[in-house]
């Protein structure tokens, strides 16, 4: 009988042990794997089998979100399990994993490619070579793919003259998280907001990726992408996809995947003559975070001095259709700040009248805030007047959903469980399609040309901090304020 094969390239490195293979065994518990699944380890480092399983045992007991490690689901995980050791550059080692492949006939294989994307297309071309680019494999490939639209094109023009796009499922891992996945639901499974969502009754939209750490190491890598590239390319770009998308006819992934690509296309040029008013790119200094100092990001292991690296962005983003004109979207994201949180922030405009002159308190508009990290959760902020006999006073009032309360008996899946889930059942949902990535880095790529033209300088922000002062002026010029 044909059984179901997975591949993971990059086998032994930091994602497979923190999220691949804790996902997979998460799965394989809950029994949504597929009947007779075998997977197959693949890395350069020599490991005969069992010593992989064993790694793969320490690495699930140490990262799995789970209260406690069912023994004997662990062993009949592990007996699931083989190992290959193949150097991704050599041809003759393919050999190997084909016969492996092959020892049993193969209803289908996905191939998971955890590896440097410098190597996406070796590795395509090698499973080619001997066979193994089947009409019933799959290729899942992880961000980032090149470094800008021509690299990127480079790997999907080879990448696409072997495997199908409906074969190609390319990973964002932010496309996984249940409140990102949750802005379908809460747009177009409600008939309250969707006759809201826009230009009309939305004033501005706040994105944010906020994160304590710094480059953790990564110093030549991070330096090569930079926060846009790393983080607003992908992560914050099809989150303003989600938020800004029209309806799509059906949950079909062809349907959801036209509108959120329309966006992108949309989205207006940042050149030379705007890219001072609405972005601003900023680099950490020496600061204080967790009551630990902490160096500067060019006093960070490796760094190259003068380097004029973004670690932090912002920008202030139009999207030119109708439903959006006039609407700006706050983009922002950055490394070394004040607090790790992710949320999108809708600010709905003003009231036309004020009928409350006289009453005290000041009368603010209302926020839909949809949390994505540490805590998810959504929030309305509602004016509300406060009890008493007195003149009237106002106060905003939050209603909360708590998606960890109101679903407290769900265990917090890791967001590779659900991508892994749908692209072992050829659920391409929540992949990005080429367009998609197309659009993306072309944008990214007006942005980067744009500094280069006005000689833009990183501003500099003390590690611990918000990020760069002039962040905060480019939206109060816009007439706001940053929320969060």
């Amino acid at each position: 009988m044909a059984t179901p094969v997975f591949l993971l390239f990059g086998a032994t490195g930091d994602l497979a042990r923190r999220m691949l293979w804790p996902s997979l065994f998460h799965l394989h518990c809950d029994g949504l794997l597929p009947v007779g699944l075998r997977m197959i380890g693949s890395s350069r480092a020599d490991l005969a089998s069992a010593e992989f399983r064993a790694l793969l045992e320490t690495g699930i007991r140490k990262y799995s979100n789970q209260p406690t490690i069912d023994a004997d689901a662990l062993e009949r995980f592990l007996a699931t399990v083989e190992y290959v050791a193949v150097d991704v550059s050599d041809p003759a080692a393919f050999q190997r994993l084909a016969l492996e492949i092959d020892r049993h006939p193969a209803a289908e294989v996905l191939c998971y490619v955890s590896t440097s994307p410098a190597l996406y297309k070796t590795v395509a071309r090698n499973l080619h070579a001997v066979g193994l680019s089947r009409p019933n494999t799959r290729l899942m490939l992880e961000k980032p793919i090149g470094h800008d639209l021509a690299s990127s094109r480079d790997i999907l023009d080879c990448v696409g003259a072997i495997f199908a796009e409906e074969q190609v499922f390319r990973v964002d891992h932010y496309l996984g998280k249940e409140t990102v996945q949750n802005l379908l639901a809460l747009r177009f499974a409600n008939s309250l907001f969707e006759p809201i969502w826009n230009a009309q009754c939305i004033d501005h939209v706040q994105i944010t990726i906020a994160e304590t750490v710094g480059v953790e190491g990564r110093w030549s890598y991070y330096d090569d992408a930079g926060a846009l590239r790393d983080m607003v390319q992908n992560h914050i770009l099809q989150t303003l996809a989600l938020v800004a998308m029209e309806p799509p006819a059906t949950l079909d992934a062809a349907a959801v995947r036209n509108e959120k690509v329309k966006v992108m296309q949309s989205l207006r040029p940042i050149t030379a003559a705007t890219v001072q008013q609405h972005t601003v790119a900023g680099q950490y200094v020496a600061g204080v975070s967790a009551d630990a100092r902490v160096p500067g990001y060019l006093q960070e292991e490796g760094a190259i001095a003068g380097s004029r690296n973004e670690t932090y962005v912002a920008i202030q983003a139009h999207i030119d259709n109708w439903r959006w004109k006039g609407v700006p979207f706050f983009l922002r994201t950055g490394k070394r700040m004040e607090t790790r949180y992710s949320e999108i922030m809708v600010q709905f405009r003003e009231v036309p009248h004020n009928i409350f002159e006289g009453a005290q308190g000041a009368l603010s508009p209302n926020r839909l805030v949809i949390r994505l990290q540490p805590q998810e959760t959504i929030t309305l902020e509602l004016m509300s007047k406060r009890p008493g006999l007195n003149q009237v006073q106002l106060q905003p009032v939050a209603l909360n959903l708590s998606l960890t309360e109101t679903f407290h008996k769900e265990r917090r899946r890791i967001a590779y469980e659900r991508l892994l889930l749908d692209a072992l059942h050829g659920n391409s949902t929540l992949f990005v399609r080429r367009d998609e990535l197309e659009a993306a880095w072309a944008w990214i790529d007006g942005i980067h040309v744009a500094w280069n033209q006005v000689a833009m300088v990183p501003k500099t922000y003390p590690a611990g901090t918000p990020g760069p002062v002039a962040a905060d002026r480019m939206l109060e010029q816009a007439g706001t304020r940053r929320h969060g």
